[in-house]
């Protein structure tokens, strides 16, 4: 068993290398390049220098955009994720459903966030819509999944006995489920919001709102110095939702 196991590791290793090595030889890596890469970089961050601060209503009306399209999209992902993680659970489900749900989910968790995005651009024109409808689409395929998992991870002693007693399916989510599974619900919740909040700022690429389109178009025009200022105001906007998203977290857990 041991020598069986020792080979079983070691072809597994070996596997792992070949993966890299073939990464590596054709991704045409080449060190000459990347060297020769460094003035040209270090040329385009000093025509950001220093940074325009003329811009801070752009910067202010951006990053409140991108706030809205956070929220209001995680909001709708809730919204979206209760009904369709309790038809995932193993728990509250009979196979047929929760098997097809979870599929629907993988599915929707495989659609890249932009591609959405600029789907929803073109459906409904620009703005903020169609990153709010983006992100909340894009987000419910995690915590749907999420959810889910967080009903079917509960202890079973608690829902058994409630079963024993005759209760229904509501009962034991409201008494024996949720009571366990609301942590994890709100630390799972908490980190997708932080993440739609840093997928937010890129949806102005495609015209879906946001101060992404600020640092899009001031690149577009060489306005490099105003880009800078507004890079620096997300850099600053997702230092504090970090430290917000830190201390909520110690609350829940």
């Amino acid at each position: 068993m041991k020598r069986s196991g020792g080979w079983a590791g070691f072809l597994t290793g070996a596997v792992f290398a070949a993966i890299v090595l073939w990464s590596f030889a054709t991704s045409d890596m080449e060190l000459s390049r990347l060297l020769s890469a460094g003035p040209r970089i270090v040329e385009f961050l000093s025509r950001m220098m220093p940074p325009d601060p003329t811009v801070v209503t752009e910067i202010v009306d951006g990053t409140a955009e991108t706030l809205r399209i956070a929220i209001l999209g995680t909001l709708g992902a809730v919204i979206l994720s209760v009904p369709l993680g309790l038809a995932a659970s193993e728990t509250m489900a009979p196979p047929v459903i929760h098997r097809s749900v979870r599929t629907l989910l993988a599915l929707i968790r495989a659609i890249p966030l932009l591609l959405v995005a600029m789907l929803m651009v073109g459906a409904v024109g620009l703005g903020p819509m169609p990153g709010i409808i983006a992100v909340a689409f894009h987000a419910t395929g995690m915590l749907g999944k999420f959810y889910a998992e967080a009903i079917d991870g509960v202890t079973r002693a608690p829902i058994e006995a409630l079963e024993s007693a005759g209760a229904g399916r509501l009962a034991r989510l409201r008494h024996a489920i949720w009571p366990q599974m609301a942590p994890v619900v709100a630390r799972d919740t908490i980190f997708r919001f932080e993440l739609n909040l840093r997928e937010s700022l890129i949806l102005g690429i495609v015209g879906a709102g946001g101060i992404g389109f600020y640092i899009q178009t001031y690149v577009r025009s060489f306005q490099y110095d105003k880009a800078a200022s507004v890079t620096l105001a997300v850099i600053l906007l997702v230092i504090a939702i970090e430290g917000m998203n830190v201390a909520l977290r110690r609350h829940f857990s």
